[in-house]
């Protein structure tokens, strides 16, 4: 499997951004995705995830309300749309997808070991 994440860009606080995780393979659909970011100096963190059905999802407190993570598997894309963007957001987003599991989300999933394929980062940057 081969994530391709795209979206990020300049934008400025209180603005919106949409990120897309573009995968191949024909299965990804049943595949678990999330999303995580990582801030200069910090360590990866957990941002949202989605079942292979989309039927389940989880977010970080620091997004939730914020954020809406979707798919469309008949694209093989995950997406995730950021609102009110605060300068703290300003990170490398990462898309990852665990093929090991095909059921709904656990908690294994807010972790960065919860998944087995990592995309490459699209810099979000938010200027206050």
């Amino acid at each position: 499997v081969q994530l391709q994440a795209s979206g990020g860009g300049l934008v400025q606080a209180g603005g919106s951004l949409r990120l897309s995780c573009a995968a191949s393979g024909p299965t990804f659909s049943t595949y678990a995705t999330g999303w995580f970011r990582q801030a200069p100096g910090k360590e990866r963190e957990f941002v949202a995830a989605i079942s292979g059905s989309g039927g389940s999802t989880y977010y970080a407190d620091s997004v939730k309300g914020r954020s809406t993570i979707s798919r469309e598997n008949a694209k093989n894309t995950v997406y995730l749309q950021m609102s009110s963007l605060k300068p703290e957001d300003t990170a490398v987003y990462f898309c990852a997808a665990d093929s090991r599991w095909g059921g709904p989300l656990h908690l294994g999933h807010k972790s960065p070991t919860g998944y087995n394929y990592w995309g490459q980062g699209t810099l979000v940057t938010v200027s206050s």
